[in-house]
C-alpha cells in the first residue's frame, strides 16, 4: 500500500519511517508517556507518518509532531563539512498500545 503525499511523492510505509531513535531520553518518554521518536523521510508529512506507524506496528496514533533538524558542522582531515539535514517525528500512541524495539 503506497501512499501519495501532497508533493506527489509515493512512499511505502518503510520508506517514510527510516529508523526509531533509541536514546535514554526517548526510552524515558516511551515508558512514562507512550511517546516514540523516529527519523523520517524529509518530504513526508504528519498524515504520511501517522499511516506508516499504524501500518508497520499495528498501533493507534493519537498525535504526531515533527521537527526539521539542521545538520551539524564536523571537522575532517580535509576541513569542515556539514552533516545532512533530517526530519524527526515524535509520535504519541493510544494509551493501550505499545511498541517494543528490543
Amino acid at each position: 500500500m503506497s501512499q501519495e503525499s501532497e508533493t506527489g511523492l509515493t512512499l511505502e510505509p518503510y520508506q517514510v519511517v527510516m529508523k526509531p531513535l533509541v536514546t535514554e531520553k526517548n526510552a524515558h518518554l516511551a515508558e512514562r508517556h507512550n511517546v516514540y521518536s523516529f527519523k523520517v523521510h524529509s518530504q513526508s508529512n504528519k498524515y504520511d507518518i501517522r499511516k506508516a506507524v499504524e501500518q508497520l506496528w499495528d498501533v493507534r496514533v493519537t498525535k504526531v509532531r515533527t521537527q526539521n533538524r539542521k545538520g551539524k558542522p564536523r571537522r575532517t582531515k580535509t576541513g569542515f563539512v556539514h552533516t545532512k539535514n533530517w526530519k524527526k517525528a515524535i509520535v504519541e500512541l493510544h494509551e493501550d498500545d505499545r511498541i517494543s524495539f528490543f
